[in-house]
């Protein structure tokens, strides 16, 4: 109860920012179909969906609201798309960043009690956000990844593109299924992305 306490404001920053970036890159590259439908803002309540919410602390695994976009508005629709696809899981590894740099200024040794649930609380903060923003780099249909790839592949490979759309969100549940059974075809390389990048931002001590 206390790790998901201390992981509620970690996710309400992180998929607020995530979703907020999305927008406000698509608003840059001529898409105000987010600020008209009130998203580009930073106040949780406009992004987070409550059911995604709570399957995330419980299960770690969740969702929030997308932002609409209508990339018909892009001045240049292709640079547009991969932008605005990148946007989010980018604003996630800042904010990974930005919470590693401050956890650097602690030492867990010496640390006091009080501070204890603070310093968890960046921890988190790095983990966490680092996981949004490789899990969403996956190039797999509805994750920001496949939007980067479709609009990078020619066009030969409208068929596999037509597939993954159709069964990519099936193969992603599947692939976490499979994870959950024990064998690491997801979490597994995940992880050690999130160890090795969070160690570089923050040190050994974040996992």
């Amino acid at each position: 109860m206390v790790e998901i306490l201390l992981l509620l404001p970690v996710l309400l920053l992180a998929l607020t920012v995530h979703e907020y970036s999305h927008g406000f890159i698509a608003y840059k590259m001529g898409d105000p179909t987010a600020k008209l439908s009130g998203r580009l803002t930073l106040n949780p309540l406009q992004h987070i969906d409550l059911l995604g919410l709570i399957i995330f602390l419980l299960f770690r695994f969740g969702w929030a609201k997308p932002v609409p976009i209508n990339p018909y508005n892009f001045k240049d629709i292709k640079k547009g798309i991969i932008y605005t696809a990148i946007a989010g899981p980018f604003s996630n590894f800042i904010l990974a960043f930005l919470f590693g740099i401050v956890l650097r200024f602690f030492n867990y040794d010496n640390i006091s009690q009080a501070l204890l649930p603070f310093y968890r609380m960046l921890q988190l903060g790095v983990v966490y956000n680092l996981i949004l923003c490789i899990f969403n780099l996956i190039p797999i249909p509805p994750l920001d990844g496949s939007k980067v790839l479709f609009n990078i592949l020619p066009a030969r490979y409208d068929y596999t593109k037509f597939w993954l759309e159709r069964y990519g969100f099936l193969i992603l549940l599947g692939m976490i299924f499979i994870d959950n059974l024990g064998i690491p075809i997801l979490w597994g390389w995940i992880g050690s992305f999130v160890k090795i990048i969070g160690g570089l931002f923050a040190g050994p001590s974040v996992i």
